[in-house]
């Protein structure tokens, strides 16, 4: 079953997003107005050291008001690479820059209300440049071990699917031989 945009109005935006109104024909032919949010891609990183350890960011997030581990993640700019996004936002957040960057998924984190594609990257490999420029975006960072991952999850305390997605994905590549 097919639902099919006739039309779509901006209704408010700014350099990060829109929020826009789509009129909407349903299969049976009615019409509903369903508003959505157009957002810039968004870049993700992390890296796992030779421990199996994995950088993580413990931060706020005054939306929902909780605590959580998360992958150092920003939008991506006009004309920028998105790997080099993913790199450039490592560096900023954790004061890591991480080697070659490699592929681990893209994901629409909540595609029934925005068209978000977040391009999650890993590094096997990072050199510590110094204290975050964007420190205020998280209050630690911290390599945590990849076995403990699945346990943070269950507790509730990786509450970005996104994240969590990604790092059982990680934890599964690096540990599940081994």
């Amino acid at each position: 079953m097919q639902w099919t945009k006739q039309n779509e109005q901006t209704v408010y935006e700014n350099r990060w997003f829109s929020v826009n109104l789509a009129d909407v024909e349903l299969p049976d032919g009615r019409h509903l107005d369903h508003f959505l949010i157009r957002l810039r891609p968004v870049a993700v990183a992390t890296v796992v050291n030779r421990a199996n350890e994995v950088l993580l960011l413990w931060r706020h997030r005054f939306i929902t008001d909780s605590w959580g581990w998360e992958l150092a993640a920003g939008v991506v700019e006009d004309g920028e690479d998105i790997a080099s996004a993913a790199a450039r936002e490592l560096e900023e957040e954790t004061g890591w820059r991480p080697g070659s960057l490699y592929h681990l998924m893209s994901v629409e984190p909540s595609n029934g209300l925005t068209d978000a594609r977040h391009h999650i990257y890993w590094s096997d490999r990072a050199e510590y440049v110094g204290h975050p420029v964007d420190d205020f975006e998280s209050d630690r960072r911290e390599w945590v071990p990849l076995k403990v991952v699945p346990d943070l999850i269950a507790r509730g305390e990786v509450p970005a699917a996104n994240m969590a997605a990604a790092l059982l994905l990680l934890h599964h590549m690096r540990l599940a031989d081994g």
